[in-house]
């Protein structure tokens, strides 16, 4: 039956289900709030984790999911509350009726206006269905949005490093295939988003119809719109939908700026200010670490008080921690880098591995890293000796633990450095961070 769209049956059985779909969008949006409440925090640690290991992939991929998350969130509360309020006024038009101005016995100029502005109270009924059954369908409408204008950046950024940037690809194949084609792409970009804010003007006009089509054509398989056009439609073939799609783009950034906000209780001191002579910062202490995640995205010791006769010291590995050892000593930068996303799929005949050969290269790779960083307190330097190892939670990083048997009583300032090759191939250093603690052995 569902296939014969026309069959009186099929439509009867719709507008049944239009009558009764308040009930699903109640219980969906309660399921999905709960859910993504649940999600929200998680989605935001291996985002953190992305940013601080220098993921791309995962950074791509959950700064997606926040943003979902974020937009899910606000629009389906909205659309709880109004849902509320709708099944409120029903249980009191079921009470009272519609509103009888007479009863009110309020003056005839009063009695005029509210008649005009506010009306009957069945409109307003209706009106707040209407606006509960948008928001509920726009919810999901504005992930779609999100997918979008996602692909459409991964379609440029593919463009760019794997032709425009790619030295295997010949220059003359870069100047005729890949130019055009990032021209076209930024070009429709605009053309896509031009015609979404002014819905369809470049539609209406029929020699910029004809320059818009191409774009539009290919825009539909990069932002996957022929999913959800159906529904873009719907709302703009109305007056209510088209004003509530005018709407959207600035929802877009009423949600992200109420997410940003945040309250400041001093003009010189927060909570992310990063550890230094004068501040200490609990992400530098890993007995301060949250319980829960555990994360480490910056050097760390075992606490801000030491007690014992070592401080033991981890800094978290990153892609960009593996560059530096490769810019100084190139030796070690493999031809083809394997890092970034891989299957555990072992392909038959593959076992031409000098494990040997590995196990040497590991072994340059921990001595240039201990040539590059080291550590001070206070204003000596200290042997270090990195090994690859992992916190509780499973960071992989580098650790090592230095004496504490020379120092005094009191505070004292552990400076984290690298050393590094400018422009000019001159070795320069550079602070990492400055963790305070405080000595007092048992």
């Amino acid at each position: 039956m569902s296939q014969d769209y026309n069959n009186p049956a099929f439509k009867k059985l719709l507008e049944k289900l239009q009558e009764e779909s308040w009930q699903l969008e109640l219980l969906i949006s309660g399921f999905a709030i709960f859910g993504l409440f649940t999600a929200y925090e998680p989605i935001n640690f291996y985002l953190e984790e992305a940013l601080a290991t220098g993921q791309d992939y995962k950074r791509a991929i959950f700064t997606v999911a926040k943003i979902s998350c974020i937009i899910l969130i606000f629009s389906l509360l909205i659309h709880v509350l109004l849902r509320g309020l709708w099944i409120g006024a029903l249980g009191l038009r079921y009470v009272s009726g519609d509103i009888d101005y007479e009863e009110l016995n309020y003056g005839e100029k009063f009695t005029k206006y509210l008649k005009k502005r506010v009306g009957s109270f069945d409109k307003y009924i209706a009106t707040l269905e209407n606006y509960c059954s948008i928001i509920f369908a726009a919810s999901f409408l504005l992930i779609f949005y999100v997918l979008a204008m996602t692909f459409i950046i991964i379609t440029i950024a593919f463009i760019a490093n794997n032709i425009l940037d790619n030295d295997l690809v010949p220059d003359w194949l870069k100047m005729t295939l890949g130019i055009p084609m990032m021209l076209f792409i930024v070009i429709g970009m605009f053309l896509t988003f031009i015609d979404f804010i002014t819905q369809g003007f470049l539609k209406k006009k029929k020699w910029l119809s004809k320059i818009y089509f191409p774009f539009y054509w290919v825009f539909s398989f990069i932002t996957l719109s022929f999913l959800y056009r159906p529904l873009v439609y719907n709302f703009l073939d109305n007056k209510f939908g088209r004003r509530f799609s005018f709407i959207l783009f600035p929802l877009f950034i009423v949600i992200f700026v109420s997410f940003s906000l945040d309250y400041n209780f001093s003009n010189y001191f927060s909570l992310d200010n990063n550890s230094n002579d004068y501040i200490s910062n609990r992400e530098n202490y890993e007995d301060l670490l949250d319980e829960k995640t555990g994360f480490v995205d910056n050097v760390i010791i075992q606490s801000k008080v030491i007690k014992d006769n070592y401080i033991k010291v981890f800094l978290p590995y990153s892609q960009r921690v593996e560059d530096r050892v490769f810019r100084l000593n190139k030796g070690l930068k493999p031809e083809d880098d394997i890092r970034g996303i891989k299957s555990d799929i072992v392909v038959f005949g593959n076992n031409n591995i000098n494990f040997s050969k590995r196990d040497s290269l590991r072994r340059e790779y921990i001595k240039t890293f201990n040539t590059i960083y080291y550590a001070k307190i206070d204003t000596t330097v200290v042997e270090t000796s990195f090994i690859v190892s992992q916190t509780k939670k499973g960071t992989l990083g580098f650790e090592t633990y230095l004496p504490t048997k020379n120092l005094s009583t009191g505070k004292h300032i552990l400076e984290f450095k690298r050393k590094a090759l400018n422009k000019e191939k001159d070795t320069v250093y550079y602070s990492i961070t400055k963790i305070p603690f405080w000595y007092y052995p048992d």
